[in-house]
């Protein structure tokens, strides 16, 4: 029975240029009315830890559906994806929530907070997950909210902070577990420009400190972030290549938020 491998720390520099997460013909199909729909079909890329990449496309590209499945939200129905050198496909449900634990933080674009919930509690609930006991928990939810500049609403519920504290809530629960990869589906979708920038100066600051950002987005102007881009149209890769003159996020818009 496959085992997920021992998660290494995302901010060792020596591990900077290997290959974090591998699909290798990688298809996903749905059989709609008697017909076979492709919605991933054949995709063979290599994403390296430290890098900070954009997936993108139109609606019905694949890009969502790629994400599900090197997030192991989803299995593949045929082809391989790797996390960490891990191959996935033969892990069990239990095995593939102990392996996107470790390794991958999500960021929704409707935050996915626990609505009657504290910040603190909020970011914890992967810590639960994790076998933490409680004291640590709290600890290591309060650090993190506080990373976030969030440290004057630990025991608020999500309606009573803003949108663009929510997210802040949510990349804390993405981060308590010290995850390899950050994987944002849409994340500043339910964001104004401002707060948007703001995120995007989080997510700059993170990658500048180890973790692999994977964002998957629609729109051009937060692909223009990444310095990767990769493109999806019709479950196939159409472009990938370096975002040239990418848009470095003014960080002081963070550290604004943070204060």
């Amino acid at each position: 029975m496959a085992q997920p491998a021992t998660r290494r720390s995302a901010t060792r520099s020596s591990d900077q240029g290997e290959v974090l997460v591998e699909t290798r013909g990688l298809v996903k199909s749905y059989n709609l009315g008697g017909e076979t729909i492709h919605a991933v079909n054949g995709v063979s890329l290599t994403i390296h830890r430290g890098e900070y990449v954009a997936i993108m496309g139109t609606s019905g590209s694949g890009k969502s559906t790629f994400m599900n499945m090197i997030g192991c939200l989803d299995t593949p129905t045929s082809g391989q994806v790797l996390i960490d050198g891990t191959p996935t496909e033969h892990m069990s449900s239990d095995e593939l929530a102990m392996l996107r634990n470790a390794n991958i933080g999500f960021v929704f674009q409707q935050f996915n907070l626990l609505a009657r919930t504290s910040s603190i509690d909020n970011v914890a609930v992967p810590l639960i997950y994790a076998g933490c006991e409680t004291a640590e928990r709290r600890e290591r939810a309060i650090a993190k909210l506080t990373d976030m500049g969030l440290g004057d609403r630990l025991l608020n519920t999500p309606a009573k902070l803003s949108g663009g504290q929510q997210q802040r809530v949510a990349i804390a629960r993405a981060l308590v577990t010290e995850p390899l990869i950050l994987l944002a589906d849409e994340p500043t979708g339910a964001l104004d420009t401002r707060t948007s920038e703001e995120i995007m100066a989080i997510f700059e600051r993170l990658n500048a400190s180890g973790i692999t950002v994977i964002v998957v987005t629609h729109e051009d102007d937060i692909a223009d972030h990444a310095k990767r881009r990769i493109e999806f149209r019709d479950g196939k890769v159409i472009e990938d290549h370096p975002v040239a003159n990418r848009t470095v996020a003014d960080t002081s818009a963070f550290e604004e938020a943070a204060q």
